[in-house]
């Protein structure tokens, strides 16, 4: 797996992890299962701080990704041209 695999890879899976957060925070919010997850001690303010750090870690790796293609788009190019 290379590295523009691996970043898009964890991209999608903190996408994901965030509306997951995300929507668990709104049925806390909405007082569906607050018994749960105040047993596990996630309260609103922590699962919208989750979502937010998995949606920027998200929007991180799929940045380096594109940079990373882009790199590799112009090296190509330059190989191209040199040859």
């Amino acid at each position: 797996m290379g590295h523009f695999a691996r970043l898009q890879l964890v991209g999608r899976v903190t996408y994901y992890l965030g509306w997951v957060s995300l929507l668990l925070g709104g049925l806390v919010h909405l007082n569906v299962g607050r018994t749960l997850f105040f047993a596990m001690s996630l309260t609103k303010r922590n699962l919208f701080e989750v979502s937010v750090a998995l949606f920027l870690i998200c929007m991180a790796s799929e940045l380096r990704a594109l940079a990373l293609a882009g790199s590799q788009a112009s090296g190509v190019g330059k190989g191209e041209a040199a040859a």
